[in-house]
C-alpha cells in the first residue's frame, strides 16, 4: 500500500515537471501570439506558476518523508509532525499564491472564466490538503503526547 502511494507521489510529481517544462512555455508563446493585448501577462504569469511549484515539491517531498517515516515504524514522532507541518504551509503557500495570481489578472481585466474555475479548483484542492494535514497533525500531537506519558510511566 504504501508503495503504491510513493509511486503516486513520484508519478504526480513527474508529470506536473514534464508539464512545466515542456507544455506551459509553449502553451504561453501560443496564447501570447493568439491574444496580442495580452502579450504582456505571459512572463508575470509563467513566473507566478513556477513560483506555485516550490511549495508544490515540498509538500511533495514531505509527503514521501512521511511514507517513509510510516514504513520504518517511525509514523508517532516529531519528525512525522515536522513533516505534516510543511505539508500544511506549502498548501497555505499554494492557496496564496492563487489568490494573489487571480487578483492580479482580474485587475489587468484577464481573468477568463476558464482560468477563475481552474484556479478555484486548485485553491480547493489545495484548503482540502491544508484542513487534512491540520486535522492529522492535531491528532499526531495527541498521540505523541500520550506515548510519552506511557513511555515515562513505564
Amino acid at each position: 500500500m504504501l508503495n503504491s502511494l510513493k509511486i503516486s507521489l513520484v508519478i504526480i510529481g513527474f508529470t506536473i515537471l514534464m508539464i512545466s517544462i515542456f507544455w506551459l512555455p509553449s502553451a504561453a508563446n501560443t496564447l501570447a501570439d493568439q491574444n496580442p493585448e495580452y502579450a504582456y501577462l505571459k512572463y508575470p504569469l509563467l513566473f507566478g506558476i513556477y513560483l506555485t511549484c516550490i511549495p508544490f515539491y515540498i509538500g511533495v517531498y514531505n509527503g514521501f518523508v512521511i511514507l517513509r517515516l510510516i514504513e520504518k515504524d517511525k509514523a508517532f514522532t516529531e519528525y512525522t509532525n515536522r513533516s505534516l507541518t510543511y505539508v500544511f504551509y506549502s498548501s497555505i503557500a499554494i492557496i496564496l499564491l492563487y489568490i494573489i495570481g487571480m487578483l492580479y489578472l482580474l485587475l489587468n481585466n484577464a481573468l477568463h472564466p476558464s482560468l477563475f474555475l481552474l484556479g478555484i479548483g486548485i485553491i480547493f484542492m489545495s484548503f482540502i490538503i491544508a484542513s487534512a494535514a491540520g486535522v492529522i497533525k492535531a491528532l499526531l500531537i495527541k498521540v505523541i503526547e500520550i506515548k510519552n506519558e506511557h513511555d515515562l510511566t513505564i
